[in-house]
């Protein structure tokens, strides 16, 4: 395992939530340069659902970058927005049913370790970090649930500094979510 390219890639990845949770629009370029860096690391460590995951994040940070540079050209903050129940139980069917059909593929054809989880975990950070990019404040709460659950799936693998960096995720996801609630009750009172 190559460890500077797994301490390098979580030095960009934790600038990158400490920047998300403050809404800094600079969140963005830090999480492509991690999450470019992660792809390699993830698929030379066989979780092949991890390393398109992160892929995935590229391409949405792009997103999200562009996202927030619109608005901010506007002078006005993005504002944070909370969905209904409704919303959030069509989302978990949908997550439910993309983690099955991933689990699918990736059992039948590749030799990808721990399929059903990482599956799980993919599917939810695809969802999560679209959150992110749209400003729904409960985004931090699905990170918490994915985050907690990607440091079993990172040890299994051998990959403890990712291992603690999903620990250190799930309590700045805490943060974030407090961060974000505190804009939205603003925003609503």
């Amino acid at each position: 395992m190559d460890s500077a390219l797994e301490i390098t890639a979580v030095l960009f990845n934790i600038a990158y939530v400490i920047l998300a949770a403050r809404k800094s629009i600079w969140c963005w370029p830090m999480g492509i340069i991690g999450s470019g860096l992660s792809i390699i690391l993830f698929y030379n460590s066989g979780l092949i659902a991890e390393s398109i995951l992160f892929t995935y994040y590229v391409v949405m940070g792009v997103y999200g970058w562009v996202q927030w540079n619109n608005n901010s050209k506007t002078d006005e903050e993005m504002p944070v927005v909370q969905k209904s129940f409704n919303f959030h139980v069509v989302l978990l069917i949908m997550g439910y049913m993309g983690t099955g059909f991933l689990f699918i593929l990736l059992k039948s054809y590749t030799a990808a370790e721990m399929p059903l989880l990482d599956s799980f975990t993919t599917v939810f950070s695809f969802i999560a970090t679209w959150m992110v990019a749209q400003r729904l404040l409960e985004n931090w709460i699905y990170w918490i649930a994915i985050d907690a659950l990607t440091v079993y799936l990172y040890l299994s693998r051998d990959l403890e500094i990712y291992a603690a960096l999903s620990l250190v995720y799930t309590f700045m996801a805490i943060y974030g979510y407090g961060v974000w609630r505190t804009q939205f009750q603003k925003q609503t009172s």
